[in-house]
C-alpha cells in the first residue's frame, strides 16, 4: 500500500467468485440500445449533429440547386473535388451519412414522444395529490387566523383557484365532520401547468412532422434549373430544363404545363455611395406567363420574391450577359448565330463563355470568349471590367480549329471547351504563316472582324441579359409551415408556463377561529411561486372579508 494513503484505505472490495453476474443476452442488449437511442439526451445530440451535418451544404454548391456551381468548383479545385465528391458533399442532403442521422433522429424522437404522451395522458386523468401534513415546509408558506367557517372558506378557495386555471380536489381531514366540529380541517389541492408538458410534446411531435414533411416533399417533388435569355421562352417539360433533379418517387405527369417568356431583365446599381459603386441594389426579371386555357399574365420575379405558377415556385438564382454573335462564311452566308450566356467571374460581371461552330465552315471552330461590360485596360495591357453595366462592352475571343468532339457520343458541357486537341489560330500563342503572333479577336457591338485563315467573319450584333431560374415543386410546403408554427407555439408554451401545485388548508380551532394555511410546490423552475402563493392568500382573505387576528 502506498505510504501517501491512509492506513485504513481500501482500493476495492475483493470479488466473490461465487457471485454470478447476470448476462444481458441479445434481447437485453437490444433493450439497452433502444433505451439509449430513445432518450431525450440522444435526441438532442442527434439534432445538434444534424445541424453540424448540414453545414457542408452551405459551404459548397449543391447539385440540386446549383449544378453549374458544382462544375465551376470542379474546375477551380481539381484536386479537392474528387475527395468531396466521394464523400457526397455536393449532395449533402441526400447523402448516406446525412440520411442516417436524419433517420436516427426520427426514430429517437418517436421513441421519446410515445411514452411521454402516455405518461402525460395518465397524469391529466389523475387527481391532484393529497394535501401534505406540514405545509410550513413548502415554498411561500403563509398562515392567517380569523373568524370564518372552515368548509365555506375552502369552497371559496376552490372556486378562486378554478378561475385561475387550476385543477382542484377537496381533501377533508380524516377526523373532520360535516358539522364542522373543533379540530376539523378541510383543504383544497390545486395544480396547474400541464400545458407546459403539452407544449413540449407538441414541439417534439411537430419536429417529427417537419422531418416527415421534408422527406415526403423531397421524394415527390423536383427541382430544375433553366437559363433564359431575353426574348426566349421556357416550357415546363423535361426536355426544356438545363438540369433536373427529381425526387425518388417523381412522376413526369406532375409537371403542370405552363410557359415563361423573359421579356426584360433589369439590374439597378449603386451610383452615389463612392464606397459601394457598382454594387447591385435590385434585380428584376419581367416575364410573361402562359397557362392552358388562360390569358397571358405579366409578372416580375425578384430575389426572395418567387413566381408561383402551376403548383411550382420559380426563383431567380442568377443573371449575366449573353452576347449575340453571328458567324458568316467567306461568301457572307450566315452559318451560325445565337445569344450565348457567359458565366460571370467577378462582381463587375467579367464573363467567360464558349462558342462551338461545328458546321458551315471549312473547319470546326471553337471560341473561348471573355466579355467585359465596361472594358478598361490594366497597366499590364490586359482588359478588365470596371463596372457591371453595359457602358463600353467588349468581347475578346480566342479562336481554335479542329475536332470539337461533338460527334463522339460523349456529353459535353456547353460552358467548357477542351483545347488540348485543337489548334489556336487567334490568341493563346497562335501564330500566322510568317510566325507573327495572332492576338485574340476583340469586338464591340456592331463590329465585324475577319476570322484567321480566311474562314469567314464574325460579328457582335447585340448583347442581351439572361436570367437563371430555379423551378421548384415541394408538395409539403404547407405542412412544413404548419408544423413550424406548432414548433414555435409548443416552444413558447414549454418555456413560459410554470408547473406548480398550491394547497389551501383551513383548520377549525376549539375557540371558534379558523387557521388558513397557504403553500406551494414548484415542478421545475418557478421563480414566481412564492409571490403567486402570497397573491392567492391575499385575494382569498379579501374575498372572505376575514378579520385577521394577530
Amino acid at each position: 500500500m502506498s505510504s501517501s494513503r491512509p492506513s485504513d484505505h481500501i482500493d476495492s472490495a475483493p470479488v466473490d467468485p461465487t457471485i454470478a453476474q447476470p448476462q444481458l443476452g441479445f434481447v437485453g442488449y437490444l433493450r439497452f440500445f433502444w433505451r439509449q437511442l430513445t432518450s431525450m439526451r440522444t435526441a438532442l445530440f442527434l439534432l445538434l449533429l444534424l445541424a453540424f451535418a448540414s453545414i457542408p451544404g452551405s459551404l459548397v454548391p449543391q447539385r440540386s440547386s446549383d449544378p453549374n456551381g458544382v462544375i465551376q468548383y470542379k474546375l477551380d479545385y481539381p484536386d479537392l473535388y474528387p475527395i468531396l465528391d466521394g464523400l457526397q458533399v455536393f449532395s449533402t442532403y441526400t447523402s448516406i451519412w446525412f440520411s442516417s442521422i436524419y433517420l436516427l433522429l426520427f426514430i429517437s424522437l418517436i421513441g421519446c414522444i410515445i411514452p411521454r404522451s402516455v405518461h402525460h395522458y395518465r397524469a391529466l386523468r389523475s387527481r391532484p395529490p393529497k394535501t401534505p401534513a406540514r405545509l410550513n415546509r413548502l415554498a411561500g408558506y403563509t398562515s392567517v387566523t380569523g373568524q370564518t367557517d372552515a368548509a365555506s372558506a375552502i369552497d371559496v378557495a376552490r372556486a378562486q383557484l378554478k378561475r385561475s386555471g387550476y385543477r382542484t380536489e377537496l381533501y377533508p381531514s380524516a377526523h373532520s365532520t360535516s358539522s364542522g366540529q373543533a379540530g376539523a380541517s378541510y383543504s383544497v389541492s390545486a395544480e396547474r401547468g400541464y400545458l407546459r408538458e403539452t407544449g413540449n410534446l407538441v414541439f417534439h411531435t411537430a419536429l417529427v412532422g417537419i422531418l416527415v414533411s421534408v422527406a415526403i416533399g423531397g421524394s415527390f417533388g423536383y427541382s430544375g434549373q433553366r437559363v433564359v435569355v431575353e426574348g426566349q421562352k421556357f416550357v415546363n417539360v423535361l426536355g426544356d430544363y438545363d438540369s433536373f433533379n427529381p425526387g425518388r418517387f417523381f412522376a413526369s405527369d406532375v409537371l403542370e404545363p405552363f410557359r415563361i417568356s423573359l421579356d426584360k431583365f433589369e439590374a439597378t446599381y449603386e451610383l452615389e455611395n463612392q464606397k459601394a459603386i457598382g454594387q447591385v441594389t435590385d434585380y428584376s426579371a419581367y416575364v410573361t406567363t402562359t397557362t392552358p386555357g388562360g390569358d397571358d399574365q405579366k409578372a416580375n420575379i425578384k430575389v426572395n420574391e418567387p413566381l408561383a405558377i402551376g403548383g411550382t415556385d420559380v426563383f431567380l438564382l442568377g443573371n449575366g450577359y449573353a452576347p449575340t454573335v453571328t458567324v458568316r462564311d467567306p461568301e457572307g452566308t450566315v452559318v451560325w448565330t445565337d445569344s450565348t450566356p457567359f458565366l460571370p467571374q467577378d462582381t463587375f460581371l467579367t464573363s467567360l463563355g464558349v462558342l462551338k461552330i461545328p458546321d458551315g465552315l471549312s473547319e470546326q471552330l471553337g471560341l473561348v470568349g471573355f466579355f467585359y461590360p465596361t472594358a478598361a485596360k490594366l497597366d499590364s495591357g490586359a482588359l478588365s471590367s470596371g463596372f457591371p453595366d453595359l457602358l463600353d462592352p467588349v468581347l475578346s475571343l480566342r479562336v481554335y480549329t479542329g475536332d470539337l468532339g461533338l460527334d463522339a457520343g460523349v456529353p459535353r458541357s456547353v460552358y467548357q471547351l477542351n483545347t488540348d486537341p485543337l489548334t489556336p489560330i487567334a490568341g493563346d500563342g497562335a501564330v500566322d504563316a510568317s510566325g507573327a503572333e495572332v492576338p485574340a479577336l476583340q469586338l464591340k457591338i456592331g463590329e465585324t472582324v475577319e476570322l484567321p485563315n480566311g474562314l469567314g467573319t464574325i460579328e457582335l450584333t447585340d448583347v442581351k441579359r439572361f436570367a437563371s431560374f430555379d423551378i421548384h415543386r415541394d408538395p409539403s410546403q404547407v405542412w412544413v409551415l404548419s408544423f413550424a408554427i406548432l414548433i414555435l407555439a409548443g416552444l413558447f408554451t414549454g418555456l413560459f408556463i410554470p408547473r406548480r401545485r398550491v394547497w389551501v388548508k383551513a383548520t377549525q380551532k376549539a375557540d371558534g377561529t379558523v387557521t388558513l394555511e397557504y403553500a406551494g410546490l414548484a415542478r421545475g423552475e418557478d421563480p414566481r411561486l412564492e409571490a403567486a402563493v402570497t397573491d392567492i392568500a391575499a385575494a382569498h382573505v379579501k374575498q372572505l372579508g376575514l378579520k385577521v387576528e394577530s
